[in-house]
């Protein structure tokens, strides 16, 4: 099935078609309709870079991943597949697995920060026009003069009242604050806040090492991201989170140049939802991410339903792909068979056109890279089976998993520690207790006294404790890191 160097796909006639292990963080794409076998194909990759020892992170849409975790049971379909492509090595067993769930019900809470999404997908994550992305960002600027980091939703609150309440002293220096911008996007946090959004944000932050971790026999962990209520819920929370993650994987990694096998091997399904509506600022920031992140030794594979969902300048760069078939009900689906049959380096022996709406469930057309980094000819290939199970674990499996993982508790309870909430509250009833004092103090006003100006300093701290004032006794939730999205100074 795999050895140091390379693993195996699939295969027809004998044939085997295999990854090499040096050229898979050179990227990827399984594409094909709804139904097609892309999800087994996605499993058959993890479990393989995880038997080379690779950590794999893996986002779950459907819940079917979870089947990872057990090993999958003998079917005369799978003996069927098998005696057609001859498989050495293989053995149905389970893989290391370790969930994880923004909302926190099918695996360990995953949160960042405000200050690690920064105001670039924040404001994507908003959908904010680019008058209120400008107020946004100026509002991170604002917080970074003052010495606070925005750390979670109430801070960014406290943080837009205040600008509201100070917009003309602010203008010279910041530009123009519109209050109906402050408003739109107080709006657009309320939205964000039912969709569970909150839950986003949030201390203990995932630490990256806990993603790529390897367990006692030298497989790599497979860390699955459960999305299947946050797709239905809030998908915008998803992708924003999945990009924030491939920026932090950027930053943090050292450079290693082109190793053996990759460092990390990162799937994002319902890929289109990464580009769907994207500023284009965005956009060329994702592909600038997925050129450069090959050097630090991560594979980064797209799965979506066409590859025209993908911007051409990031497909381009995509070495291993994985087509299933395709439907050709419309004028415009034959279009896009054409488009995406001359992305493919020919075959002679068979027309790729006619042959993508042929495939089968569980067929593919495959091109992977030579050991020169040279796409070879399309492959018509059967998909191997998978080791594990095929469909997702009983709620009580997964229980039973997530009760004897590594990180049970680490990441469970979320804590409060001293951050920007509690300076501005202490500072505001410093502030208050001192004037309380002084008008004692003075028995009657100075006569033709004017009244001294406030601060810029004590008019953020008073605005900002009126807007959080309110809230004592939330849990407040920080955290520390930033992101190549403007998080990060």
């Amino acid at each position: 099935m795999s050895t140091d160097n390379k693993f195996c796909i699939g295969g027809a006639d004998g044939v085997l078609v295999e990854q090499l292990s040096r050229m898979s963080n050179r990227h990827g794409l399984i594409a094909g309709a709804t139904g097609t076998g892309k999800t087994i194909t996605l499993q058959v990759l993890a479990e393989s870079f995880s038997r080379l020892g690779v950590p794999v992170f893996a986002a779950d849409i459907k819940g079917d991943l979870s089947g990872l975790a057990n090993a999958g049971s003998p079917h005369p379909k799978i003996d069927e597949r098998l005696a057609k492509i001859p498989l050495p090595g293989y053995q149905q067993r389970p893989y290391p697995v370790v969930f994880w769930d923004i909302l926190g019900n099918n695996g360990h809470p995953i949160r960042t920060t405000i200050s690690d999404l920064g105001p670039l997908l924040l404001s994507n994550l908003l959908e904010l026009n680019d008058t209120q992305s400008g107020v946004l960002y100026s509002c991170f600027k604002v917080a970074d003069d003052q010495g606070l980091l925005l750390l979670d939703l109430k801070d960014l609150r406290a943080m837009l009242t205040w600008m509201g309440d100070n917009a003309n002293e602010l203008r010279g220096d910041y530009g123009n604050i519109s209050s109906s911008s402050i408003g739109a996007i107080q709006r657009q946090l309320l939205v964000l806040e039912e969709q569970g959004g909150e839950n986003f944000f949030g201390e203990p932050a995932v630490k990256l090492s806990d993603l790529m971790q390897a367990d006692f026999s030298g497989n790599g962990v497979i860390s699955i991201f459960d999305a299947t209520k946050l797709m239905a819920q809030a998908p915008k929370v998803y992708s924003s989170f999945l990009l924030w993650l491939l920026s932090e994987l950027f930053e943090e990694l050292p450079e290693i140049g082109d190793p053996e096998k990759p460092k990390f091997v990162f799937f994002i399904d319902e890929a289109h939802l990464l580009f769907d509506q994207a500023p284009k600022m965005l956009v060329d920031k994702i592909e600038q991410v997925v050129r450069l992140i090959r050097s630090k030794g991560v594979g980064v594979y797209f799965i979506t339903q066409s590859p025209l969902d993908i911007p051409e300048d990031i497909l381009g760069q995509l070495g291993l792909k994985i087509q299933h078939a395709l439907r050709a009900f419309t004028p415009k689906d034959r279009k896009v068979i054409k488009s995406v049959a001359q992305s493919f380096p020919a075959n002679p022996a068979f027309d790729t056109e006619a042959i993508l709406t042929e495939l089968g469930i569980g067929e593919a057309l495959i091109s992977v890279l030579d050991d020169k980094g040279r796409p070879l000819p399309v492959q018509r290939t059967l998909i191997s089976p998978p080791e594990t199970r095929i469909g997702p674990l009983s709620e009580e499996e997964r229980r039973e998993r997530i009760g004897r993982s590594p990180f049970k508790g680490r990441y469970d309870d979320v804590f409060d520690r001293e951050s920007a909430y509690e300076v501005l509250k202490n500072r505001a009833q410093e502030r208050q207790a001192q004037m309380e004092e002084e008008s004692r103090k003075v028995a009657k006003p100075t006569p033709g006294a004017g009244r001294k100006r406030q601060s810029m300093g004590e008019a953020f701290v008073k605005s900002a404790a009126r807007s959080i004032g309110s809230q004592v006794g939330r849990q407040i939730i920080r955290g520390i890191m930033g992101s190549l999205f403007g998080g990060r100074r």
